[in-house]
C-alpha cells in the first residue's frame, strides 16, 4: 500500500520536490507527536459527499503521515481515531467508524509489520466489539516486538477518563497495603496511564480550524508544543506535516525554567 502511494522509494514522492523536507532537522525533531484528526466530515460536506466519504479520506492522510513519521524516524506517534464522547453519534456513523477501523486492520497490519511498526491501541478497548477487539489485540501481539515508530491508536479513548482509570488502579493498591500514599508521585501516575512507557508529548497538531483538545492525552501534553491548522485531515499531507515539524524545531521550549541564565 505505502508503495502505491509513494510510488516506491524510500521517501515519499510528495517529499521529494518539496524543498522544506531539505530543510529539516533532525536533531530537532519531536520524540513522540500527537494528531487530533478533525475535520472529515467538513471536507465531506465541502465537496458534496456524505459524511462516510470524508472519513475514508481521512484513512488515505494517516496512511501518508504514518509513512513521514517511519521514514524520518520520529519515535512515537498517537492519532485520536474514536472518542468516548463520538458514541453520540448517529449510530450508521459509528457502524461505519467501527467497521473503517476493521477495515484498516485487516488491509494494513502487513506492511506496517513490515515497516517495524509496533502498533498499540489505547482507551477502553475492552468495550469495543468483540471482533474489533480480538483483531486490535492480535494485531498489537504481532507488532510488539518491532522497534520502529510507536504507532498509538487513541479508540475509545477520553483523557479524563483515562486519569480516573489511572486513580482508581493507584486508590486500590493503596487500600490493599501494596502502596502508601505518601510515596505516590507523577511517575505512579504515568505508570498507570494507557501510554505507559512512551516518552512525553513533545507536539501536539490538531486539523480543521479548532483550538482545543477535547479532551485529548491531558496528562500527557503538559509541556506539549501545539500547531493548529484550517486545513481539514483529508487535506493534511505529507508536506502539511513536515511544515509543522519545521515550525516545531523552531521552538524554544524551556519547560518552566529559563534559557542562558
Amino acid at each position: 500500500m505505502w508503495k502505491k502511494i509513494f510510488g516506491g522509494s524510500k521517501q515519499p514522492a510528495a517529499l521529494e520536490t518539496n524543498p522544506l523536507y531539505d530543510k529539516i532537522d533532525r536533531t530537532r525533531l519531536p520524540r513522540h507527536v500527537a494528531i487530533i484528526m478533525d475535520g472529515n466530515g467538513r471536507w465531506a460536506n465541502g465537496q458534496g459527499l456524505v459524511r462516510t466519504a470524508g472519513h475514508r479520506a481521512g484513512v488515505a492522510s494517516l496512511k501518508q503521515v504514518l509513512k513521514v513519521a517511519i521514514d524520518l524516524k520520529i519515535e512515537a506517534l498517537t492519532v485520536y481515531a474514536f472518542s468516548t464522547e463520538n458514541w453520540k453519534r448517529p449510530h450508521t456513523e459509528v457502524d461505519f467508524l467501527m467497521g473503517l477501523f476493521s477495515e484498516f486492520l485487516a488491509k494494513e497490519i502487513d506492511e506496517m509489520d513490515a515497516d517495524d511498526v509496533c502498533l498499540q491501541f489505547i482507551g477502553r478497548i475492552s468495550e469495543l466489539s468483540p471482533k474489533l477487539r480480538e483483531q486490535a489485540e492480535k494485531a498489537q501481539e504481532r507488532t510488539r516486538e518491532n522497534q520502529g515508530v510507536r504507532f498509538n491508536v487513541a479508540m475509545n479513548y477520553g483523557g479524563q477518563d483515562e486519569l480516573t482509570r489511572a486513580v482508581q488502579k493507584i486508590a486500590q493498591k493503596a487500600v490493599a497495603g501494596e502502596l502508601s500514599p505518601d510515596a505516590i508521585d507523577e511517575h505512579t501516575i504515568e505508570a498507570e496511564l494507557d501510554t505507559a512507557g512512551l516518552p512525553p508529548v513533545d507536539f501536539v497538531i490538531r486539523t480543521s480550524g479548532d483550538l482545543r483538545l477535547s479532551n485529548f492525552l491531558l496528562w500527557q501534553a503538559a509541556y506539549a508544543e501545539f500547531w493548529f491548522t484550517q486545513t481539514n485531515w483529508p487535506d493534511f499531507t505529507p508536506a502539511c506535516f513536515v511544515e509543522a515539524l519545521l515550525d516545531f524545531g523552531q521552538r524554544k521550549r524551556r519547560f518552566g525554567g529559563l534559557k542562558n541564565k
